[in-house]
């Protein structure tokens, strides 16, 4: 098990490496870009060069890169659907050229959910099929707020199925988001009967990492509400998760509020005392 941060990129990647070693990361996600926005700027040559020899030195790994949230290949609106097939080709690039091992994608809303999932189908297929390279995209799920799709693991699974080349995809299991989904991660028996669901829905296989967040929201809520390790209303629940035997080879990371350092390193410290607790 790894355990690592979302780390921010401002002021340039390799300075991704020394805010990675203030956590403790063993595993970093961050943005190659702007994640709000559309444009954004060619890669440095030189400041890629620097990161990747500086991930190297330090062996932090995997490293996933996430899409922006403008992305939405559900859309029936054909130029936001093609201009999101277009930025995922361009992430999956990015990634490729920043030695990433994963990009990761929220799944799209859609007020038409068979609709929705078959437009998402097709905008991964031709988005893989362009960025031909050894990426493997992730499918994230949601809280089900809005039209979000995602939020059960018979649509993720109805996604991939969907998909050409399957082998390049995988999953992220978001804890925040599953617990308003209706997903009951604060109990022992809750997360048994959710991971053992996931496993006969997608397969064990298929997850590459949790977001492990824990929820100011209430289950079922729908509401994404990211919040502390321990403090939230998945509570023991993220023990019960940290613990469990589907998830010990899995890589973790942590998208929890954060002021400065110190509430990194406060999340990280409940983390390591629930790890200590079976």
């Amino acid at each position: 098990m790894k355990i690592g941060f979302h780390i921010s990129i401002a002021g340039g990647f390799q300075n991704v490496i020394q805010r990675a070693l203030e956590r403790k990361c063993e595993t970093v996600q961050l943005f190659s870009r702007n994640p709000r926005a559309w444009k954004y700027r060619a890669l440095d040559k030189e400041d890629i060069r620097l990161f990747k020899k500086g991930m190297e030195q330090v062996q932090i790994s995997p490293l996933f890169i996430h899409m922006p949230y403008l992305v939405n290949l559900a859309s029936s609106d054909k130029v936001l659907f093609q201009r999101s097939v277009d930025s995922l080709v361009v992430e999956m690039h990015r990634a490729a050229r920043m030695n990433a091992h994963f990009v990761i994608m929220h799944i799209g809303s859609s007020p038409d959910e068979e609709k929705g999932l078959r437009s998402m189908t097709k905008g991964i297929n031709r988005a893989v099929q362009r960025a031909n390279n050894k990426i493997i995209l992730l499918l994230e799920n949601t809280s089900k707020s809005g039209h979000e799709l995602g939020y059960a693991f018979t649509q993720i699974k109805e996604i991939i199925d969907g998909v050409k080349q399957n082998r390049r995809i995988g999953v992220v299991l978001d804890t925040a988001h599953a617990f308003a989904a209706g997903y009951p991660l604060h109990t022992k028996h809750g997360v048994a009967r959710t991971m053992a669901e996931f496993d006969e829905i997608i397969s064990i296989d298929r997850l590459m990492l949790v977001h492990l967040n824990d929820s100011k929201a209430e289950l079922g809520s729908c509401r994404d509400r990211h919040w502390h390790i321990g403090k939230g209303n998945i509570g023991k629940g993220i023990g019960y998760i940290l613990n469990h035997h589907l998830l010990k080879d899995k890589p973790f990371i942590m998208e929890t509020p954060r002021k400065n350092l110190q509430d990194d390193l406060m999340n990280l410290r409940m983390v390591k005392k629930l790890l200590q607790r079976k």
